[in-house]
């Protein structure tokens, strides 16, 4: 390892006179002392643009809240689906259950960890790979194959069939206490690597016996059959006696998600080419699922599908990542209403493909698109947002992103595959690139 080299006396104070010399600096230093950096960074002049008009507007319901967890992947996904059952059964309100998909996906989760352990138990406490599985264990997050692989095995049903609870809503704890357990069982495993598959997997079927029994506690426990009772816009009402899950989808959704969407990236790395299937390895939740993979392509077409998906009525899940420049409040996401250089004196510019790279950024939330307007030219200026933090922001819920945010922090969308173009086509039938659980396209939502 190379020695490190520390910072002089000479050089601190150097940094100090020009600290002191620096007038910007020191009205600065007196203005952050009791003001937050996004307040004082705030430009009132970027936010002129931004007003809730939009030339593509789809309709949708009221925003959901998925409260202190983190299954906005989940709370997408559903969103994107109720609308079709909301057509289909003309329902002005209506919310399928995020508890239920978040305990199947919890349990699958479990049993996927396990599965990992199991496949690297012959490897030493410090082997990279192991590290990092152990490490990061399982959470709330999530990306839209692993929705479609949970809606292939279980289904989905209404909110009012099983209702969140306080743990699905606040799954801090729970979460903690599934990774000790978790965690327990890898090091059983590990340390019964040598003695046959069968006594591993008696260890891990009775881990997972555990884990269902936390998961019942916490969430409920599914229920096999129930009503679907519901009074349309006509006031008119219907119920629909006995259905299962899976029953409630074929019935009621009709829709192949695995046929019908695909899952296009921008992630301009020199590691991945556009017009490329990549997938990330050790990623996933339902073992003999469908693996996540994306197709990446440039911002440009990425935008261009779902503005086609936009205008034919129908809303767009997506995945960015949050933590830069905005306002909740206001419920804005934008590189314009914000001054960061202006008020340190310092740029603090970087590529996207500098974020990536460099670990400064990656996708971190799932959302919906319910709009976007364009200009006379075709191009975006803006984009209307269905968030899934309550309806206490933005407009009633429903948040804004410039387009230049949208280009800097916005990664993933999933668009029906009719409007991929004949290159894009092609891309799909590509062998997937293969990459480390680390990668950061590998973040979950």
């Amino acid at each position: 390892m190379k020695e490190f080299k520390g910072v002089s006396e000479e050089e601190k104070n150097k940094y100090s006179e020009s600290y002191a010399a620096d007038p910007v600096c020191r009205a600065m230093t007196a203005a952050l002392y009791k003001t937050a950096v996004n307040d004082l960074a705030f430009r009132p002049q970027g936010r002129q643009g931004m007003q809730f008009a939009f030339s593509v507007d789809v309709p949708a319901m009221k925003v959901t809240n998925q409260k202190a967890s983190g299954r906005c992947w989940i709370f997408a996904a559903l969103n994107t689906l109720r609308e079709i059952v909301g057509k289909r059964c003309s329902i002005e309100q209506f919310e399928l259950s995020q508890n239920y998909m978040a305990f199947w996906d919890k349990f699958e989760k479990a049993n996927y960890f396990l599965e990992s352990i199991i496949s690297l138990a012959d490897r030493p406490s410090d082997d990279r790979l192991l590290s990092f599985i152990e490490a990061t264990g399982i959470a709330d997050g999530g990306q839209w194959d692993m929705f479609v692989n949970l809606v292939e095995k279980y289904g989905v049903m209404p909110k009012a069939a099983m209702e969140e609870t306080f743990q699905s809503s606040n799954t801090r704890q729970m979460n903690a206490l599934l990774n000790t357990k978790l965690r327990q069982t890898a090091a059983r495993l590990r340390a019964a690597a040598g003695q046959g598959s069968e006594k591993l997997y008696a260890i891990r079927s009775e881990a997972m016996d555990e884990i269902y029994r936390i998961l019942c506690m916490c969430f409920g426990e599914p229920p096999k059959t129930f009503d679907f009772e519901y009074v349309d816009k006509d006031r008119k009402y219907h119920i629909d006696r006995g259905l299962t899950a899976k029953g409630f989808y074929e019935k009621y959704v009709q829709t192949d998600l695995r046929k019908e969407f695909v899952s296009v990236v921008n992630s301009p790395t020199e590691d991945k080419p556009f017009y490329r299937m990549f997938t990330i390895d050790y990623l996933g939740n339902v073992a003999e699922g469908h693996p996540v993979e994306y197709l990446n392509i440039p911002m440009e077409e990425l935008k261009e599908l779902i503005i086609a998906q936009l205008k034919d009525g129908e809303i767009v899940w997506f995945g960015s990542d949050v933590g830069h420049s905005g306002e909740r409040e206001l419920g804005i996401w934008s590189t314009d209403c914000f001054d960061y250089d202006g008020i340190f004196s310092m740029s603090f510019s970087m590529t996207k493909e500098e974020r990536l790279n460099n670990r400064e950024s990656a996708m971190s939330h799932a959302m919906c698109v319910t709009g976007v307007s364009l200009d006379e030219a075709g191009r975006p200026l803006k984009w209307k947002i269905e968030n899934s933090w309550s309806d206490a922001h933005g407009e009633k819920g429903y948040y804004i992103m410039d387009d230049g945010w949208f280009d800097n922090f916005v990664y993933q969308a999933v668009v029906r595959r009719k409007y991929l173009n004949e290159k894009q086509q092609e891309g799909l039938k590509t062998d997937p690139l293969h990459f480390y659980p680390w990668d950061p396209m590998g973040t979950l939502a």
